[in-house]
């Protein structure tokens, strides 16, 4: 069963600035609870994203339990959108699509997760029993973060 994520945030700052830190792998482990556990393991000198980049990586989502990520950035249209996408992984199906669109406010990030997990019957009910929390806390962890990096100046 296919599940879908959807976030949006308004950010003060550039567009540049906005893709700067969103182009950047090694910015993820930032926006990523300590508790997870995130790393980046590629080498790749804190470049930003191309297309077609592999970006492997550690992580910790169930029970500390460490597994291997591995990443393929795709339709990236700089200043615009890209998407990672699952190569290798826990999920049977990950495509994290993220927009910047810039407005008069500075610039509204959009995020849609399309996901699905391995193991049929017994994938749905973890969703039920806890993926579906966990990535919903995830991604409240990173707004405040980012509301924290961006937006603060302003309180």
């Amino acid at each position: 069963m296919m599940y879908k994520l959807y976030r949006e945030q308004q950010l003060d700052c550039t567009i540049e600035s906005a893709w700067k830190f969103f182009s950047s792998p090694y910015n993820l482990s930032k926006i990523t609870p300590a508790n997870m556990n995130f790393v980046v393991l590629s080498d790749i000198d804190d470049k930003p994203i191309f297309e077609g980049m592999e970006i492997d990586y550690k992580v910790s989502p169930v029970l500390g339990i460490p597994m291997g990520w591995k990443t393929i950035i795709r339709n990236l249209e700089e200043h615009k959108s890209f998407t990672d996408f699952q190569k290798e992984g826990p999920y049977k199906y990950w495509n994290h699509f993220h927009e910047f669109i810039p407005n008069d406010k500075g610039v509204l990030i959009k995020d849609t997760v399309d996901y699905e997990l391995p193991l049929g019957f017994l994938g749905r009910i973890a969703h039920q029993l806890f993926v579906k929390k966990k990535l919903k806390n995830i991604f409240d962890f990173r707004y405040r973060v980012l509301n924290d990096l961006f937006n603060s100046k302003h309180s």
